[in-house]
């Protein structure tokens, strides 16, 4: 019998905190909706922006973004070569060929969620909407790896190895997180680890898969200026797609996408 590892009490949510979770993904989903029926070329990201807060709170959730350490908005919206963490802004106006993360996160009830999702506006390049399309099936592929016990790094390793046969690169230093209770909570999720290794999964546990998969190198900056938005060094494309899923007896569920 394989031995298991031991796991931090509140990484495992209970049934009643999952069902919490789950009807604040739902709340999430439907903003990341909104966003996806009105996002078109000629808009600011502030318009995103307001977007996302009003249905937010018309929903009766609150957006985790806004305020957190200091983060002045109530969602991220990266363009192009930003690789998360882009700050809505009236000067920021969406064009024909761009590509764009829409990165919302919901407080409901007291309960966290947590997706994105990439749109293409307009006339997008080939091989810009490529990179979209293998960012998803990236997440797809590690969604296939997450099961009851099973090793976090096997997840990593097929998200990474899907990303590197397509000819792009896998951000490492920033990854996934455990969700649910808090904004951010343990475990830190790599996308970049080997099969067999890393903490192993327990029915009950909640946390992000949402690989940054860059055209060019998997190196980045930060804007010194605002201290938030995170740019590929090389200035090539980036693109991101992110679902909170639950592990379970069977499987997994996923939570908001």
């Amino acid at each position: 019998m394989r031995r298991r590892r031991v796991i931090k009490p509140r990484i495992v949510k209970t049934k009643e905190e999952i069902a919490g979770i789950r009807e604040s993904g739902k709340v999430n989903c439907a903003v990341l909706d909104a966003v996806a029926s009105r996002i078109k070329e000629g808009m600011s990201t502030e318009e995103i922006d307001e977007i996302v807060y009003e249905t937010t709170i018309k929903l009766g959730g609150t957006p985790a973004p806004l305020h957190y350490e200091g983060f002045p908005k109530s969602v991220c919206t990266s363009v192009n070569n930003q690789v998360c963490h882009g700050i809505p802004s009236r000067d920021v106006i969406l064009q024909s060929g761009d590509i764009i993360n829409v990165d919302v996160s919901t407080i409901y009830k007291g309960y966290f969620s947590d997706s994105s999702r990439m749109f293409c506006i307009g006339e997008v390049s080939e091989e810009n909407r490529r990179l979209v399309r293998v960012a998803k099936e990236c997440v797809e592929e590690g969604l296939k790896e997450v099961a009851p016990w099973k090793p976090m790094g096997t997840m990593g390793a097929a998200v990474n190895a899907h990303a590197t046969a397509n000819g792009y690169s896998v951000v490492r230093d920033i990854g996934g997180h455990g969700v649910g209770l808090k904004f951010h909570e343990e475990p830190f999720v790599s996308y970049v680890t080997m099969p067999g290794t890393g903490i192993h999964m327990p029915p009950g546990m909640v946390f992000t898969i949402e690989p940054m998969i860059n055209a060019g190198t998997c190196q980045f900056t930060i804007d010194k200026t605002n201290g938030w938005t995170v740019y590929t060094k090389d200035g090539k494309m980036s693109a991101q797609w992110e679902v909170t899923v639950a592990v379970t007896e069977e499987g997994c569920e996923i939570l908001a996408y």
